[in-house]
């Protein structure tokens, strides 16, 4: 049981962590910089830890940059407000992000600027046996150390991980809990602390300084990630842009 825990654990944190240094602060708002090298760690990083859901930071930063630049409009791509349930959400973004990476959608040019690109890894990342076969890995693990079938039923969340993440912010961020501006958005803080989204909760934040590379704003708005950035910029593996570096802000 302890391992499976441990394995749950590792990968839901690991996954978004992925997800909310490199695809979203790095790749969408450039909050901080880094070399190639590191960048293309981050990427082989990325792609182990996402696994059947990794995600292309150039093409989920395109796409994010819709969404801010279209913030529950009918032109956001993934917006609740036209979904009738977390479901259509999903259905409605994947279709926009597979079109954005297949180069069947015209994007604006300024969505398109200052992107990563490492196009063989993303291509191998969407590839149908990439994603088949880290889901029998996940399979397999619960095989092999599971105690109980019972907990077969965590293997769909690893499978369907990205989504996961991806809904708990663009759905319920964009519902409830407390807002510290007000903004023509509905965009939402979901928890006062935010430890179990890495500081990806603190939703309204982001969309008031979305550049910064810090999304707490009240003391005890903790943001893991920031303080791992921060750790990063200390080490000289990344450097934190002056305009995003919001180490707090005053309300």
């Amino acid at each position: 049981m302890t391992i499976i825990l441990i394995f749950f654990i590792a990968h839901w944190y690991l996954s978004l962590f992925s997800q909310s240094f490199l695809t979203h602060r790095y790749a969408s708002h450039g909050a901080f910089t880094m070399n190639k090298f590191w960048e293309k760690i981050f990427y082989i990083f990325a792609y182990i830890t996402m696994g059947s859901t990794y995600m292309s930071p150039r093409t989920y930063a395109i796409m994010h940059r819709m969404h801010h630049a279209y913030t529950d409009t009918p032109l956001d791509p993934h917006s609740p407000n036209d979904s009738s349930n977390p479901f259509s959400m999903i259905w409605k973004t994947n279709k926009v992000y597979m079109s954005i990476f297949r180069n069947k959608m015209q994007v604006e040019e300024r969505f398109t600027k200052n992107l990563p690109d490492w196009h063989w890894l993303d291509k191998l990342g969407h590839s149908r046996i990439s994603r088949i076969l880290w889901s029998f890995l996940y399979i397999a693990f619960y095989i092999i150390f599971s105690p109980s079938p019972w907990f077969y039923f965590l293997i769909p969340i690893h499978i369907l991980m990205g989504p996961i993440h991806g809904v708990i912010i663009n759905w319920f961020a964009h519902k409830h809990f407390y807002v510290n501006f007000k903004l023509n958005n509905k965009s939402m803080n979901l928890f006062p602390i935010d430890l179990i989204m890495l500081g990806e909760a603190y939703h309204n934040n982001h969309h008031k300084f979305a550049s910064s590379s810090n999304f707490g704003v009240r003391w005890y708005e903790v943001d893991p990630v920031y303080l791992i950035i921060v750790f990063f910029n200390w080490l000289g593996i990344v450097r934190i842009n002056k305009m995003a570096l919001n180490t707090s802000h005053s309300l």
